[in-house]
């Protein structure tokens, strides 16, 4: 196994680069720079109702792992009801989505190979910045990150 370069990481609770999106939050673990690129890590907290719209990964499998609260995952045409200490794999290429339960919740993000640090940078840039983005805007940003969004952007999330 090649090592060269590769160097360990340690985060302790609440380490991490914050990305703040307005309605949520989320916390950079590890990225395609701390990982060279095999995976990456975010800790997302989301208020209760909130989720993204339909979409799918091109080039990325994603993982979920409940911390806390309840998310109900849509995979494909299939919902599972998703209390803490579930965990959920998507392949790359397979339509999703998720609402968060009645409560706020948090979850662990895991993308491999790493995926969407970049998107979710941007997305907090514009929210900063005071833009709206309509559900073509959103597209196109999400296009640049390798998420083809599927379905209407719900209220709320950008």
């Amino acid at each position: 196994m090649d090592r060269e370069g590769a160097s360990a990481v340690v985060h302790l609770p609440g380490a991490g680069r914050r990305i703040d999106m307005g309605a949520f939050g989320m916390t950079v673990k590890a990225d395609a720079e701390l990982t060279g690129g095999a995976f990456s890590l975010l800790e997302a907290t989301e208020p209760a109702g909130f989720g993204p719209p339909m979409h799918v990964h091109e080039d990325a499998g994603e993982a979920f792992y409940v911390l806390e609260g309840e998310y109900h995952v849509l995979i494909e045409d299939e919902e599972h009801t998703c209390p803490a200490g579930s965990f959920v794999y998507v392949p790359a290429g397979m339509v999703h989505g998720f609402r968060v339960g009645p409560v706020p919740s948090r979850k662990l993000n895991i993308y491999s190979p790493s995926a969407m640090v970049g998107y979710f940078d941007e997305l907090a840039g514009a929210v900063a910045g005071g833009i709206v983005l309509d559900d073509d805007g959103l597209g196109a940003m999400a296009l640049r990150y390798g998420m083809h969004v599927l379905g209407p952007v719900p209220e709320g999330y950008a």
